[in-house]
């Protein structure tokens, strides 16, 4: 898959019976990881197996909109962290989709972080559902129909941050030092403040180390702290970690 933007608009029906899947669900892959939709494609992406027909792919923002608009899949997997605005950019773009009433696009988020924030963001902004890539094939597959289908569906630890935030009827208040902060310098910054090397936080996010040394700078200038403690301190407080 070379093109990060390809699509197969035109849907293949499920073959009846004798194993093949009985239901289908057309699918694009939103994630700015190319060995990562390699990955996910090769584990959902036998449609006669699964019943999950990858229709497209996109790497950031702008590509996202654009496949989604062409292909008018039942589901998008979408990352949280995208170059160009994010998960929540592409929510908000969308939302005439999701708003369809004859052929709504629903979004499962699929992500490697499971911040409270991040989970509350995408599903703020109409995101029905939220996994971590610890999923297994299996599960995700049942998550993808499932959201098709209208369902809500979290990873089981995750579904406690959202309903804590719409317990309450007051909006929590807005955090403008960390609204400072761009989606990838929030994901350094709590790998910082849990403990991290910039070695470790560089291959979990398949970055170079000098890449987190910048974001790390970026964020103590914003924050105007002075070393990474100060930086741990700040993220403890705000229960960031």
């Amino acid at each position: 898959m070379s093109d990060p933007t390809e699509t197969n608009a035109e849907p293949t029906e499920p073959m009846p019976g004798g194993g093949p899947a009985e239901r289908h669900a057309r699918v694009v892959l939103v994630d700015d990881h190319r060995m990562f939709r390699t990955g996910v494609q090769a584990e959902i992406g036998r449609t006669e197996q699964t019943g999950v027909e990858v229709v497209g792919e996109a790497a950031d923002v702008d590509q996202a909109v654009t496949v989604i608009t062409a292909t008018r899949p039942e589901v998008v997997l979408l990352d949280v962290h995208l170059p160009g605005g994010g998960g929540v950019e592409v929510l908000r773009r969308c939302a005439p989709l999701m708003a369809d009433a004859e052929q709504p696009v629903r979004f499962l988020a699929l992500s490697v972080s499971d911040a409270a924030e991040d989970v509350i963001g995408v599903i703020r902004g109409g995101a029905r559902g939220y996994v971590t890539k610890t999923i297994t094939g299996t599960d995700l597959i049942n998550s993808i129909f499932r959201v098709q289908e209208g369902d809500a569906v979290f990873s089981p630890r995750l579904a406690g941050f959202v309903l804590d935030a719409f317990a309450s009827t007051d909006a929590p208040p807005v955090d403008e030092d960390l609204d400072r902060l761009t989606q990838r310098e929030r994901e350094v910054l709590r790998l910082i403040a849990r403990g991290y090397a910039y070695k470790e936080i560089a291959k979990q996010l398949f970055i170079s180390v000098k890449t987190v040394e910048s974001h790390v700078s970026a964020v103590l200038r914003k924050l105007q702290l002075s070393n990474r403690h100060e930086l741990t301190r700040w993220a403890t407080a705000r229960r960031l970690v």
